[in-house]
């Protein structure tokens, strides 16, 4: 499967009683860049992560969203959802996102990227958009974009393809991982199957499980 970039959004720092940063700021509110983004082992060159106990890191070096599913809250808000506004660095087009399955890999510019987990929704968030309840719609709706781990550095730009070049055969996806960890808790065990889910997230998991056989 290939799609595209329509963009790479890098933060403009926003300070507001709803960053969840102890300073009081946010790097959610991200913009389209011109050129090239360097992307590495634990950051999008240039972008600003400001509550760096939950967002940031190795397995959530690079945050992806597909611009359908942007759409599809511009559609339902009744208001422009622009590129970066779901705090996305990379914003992509034909590329089933939710769909995605853990571990699976994309060639994007000189970069290669794998799909880790989804985006857990933040009262950071529903701040940011000004909807109070948006935690809850956007669990709900379940499209909650991908976390994306680095495996070789390079250079991200709008425009270059993004190819899937691996796909593991456990099929286990981004929305059902979300679905397992907010709504089903009947998923649980498949996720167990995901080799490359990562630790907090697959160790989550297991104290679910031992909670509902406990």
């Amino acid at each position: 499967m290939t799609g595209k970039l329509i963009s790479v959004n890098l933060a403009v720092i926003t300070e507001a009683a709803w960053a969840g940063d102890a300073s009081g700021r946010s790097g959610i509110d991200k913009r389209p860049t011109d050129g090239r983004v360097t992307v590495r082992a634990d950051e999008v060159v240039g972008d600003f992560i400001g509550e760096r106990a939950h967002h940031g890191g190795p397995d959530q070096a690079v945050y992806a969203y597909a611009t359908e599913d942007a759409q599809w809250w511009a559609t339902e808000l009744g208001r422009d959802v622009p590129p970066g506004h779901l705090g996305e660095n990379l914003s992509t087009l034909g590329v089933d996102v939710t769909g995605a399955v853990i571990g699976e890999r994309w060639a994007i510019g000189s970069a290669l990227l794998q799909v880790t987990k989804p985006r857990t929704p933040c009262r950071t968030f529903a701040g940011f958009w000004g909807v109070p309840d948006l935690i809850k719609r956007f669990t709900v709706r379940a499209a909650p974009g991908a976390y994306l781990r680095v495996l070789r550095d390079g250079t991200v730009g709008a425009g270059d393809a993004v190819e899937v070049v691996h796909r593991p055969t456990h099929g286990v996806t981004i929305g059902e991982v979300f679905r397992a960890l907010s709504l089903e808790p009947a998923l649980l065990p498949r996720l167990l199957a995901a080799d490359d889910l990562p630790e907090p997230t697959r160790a989550k998991v297991h104290r679910r499980l031992r909670t509902r056989t406990g």
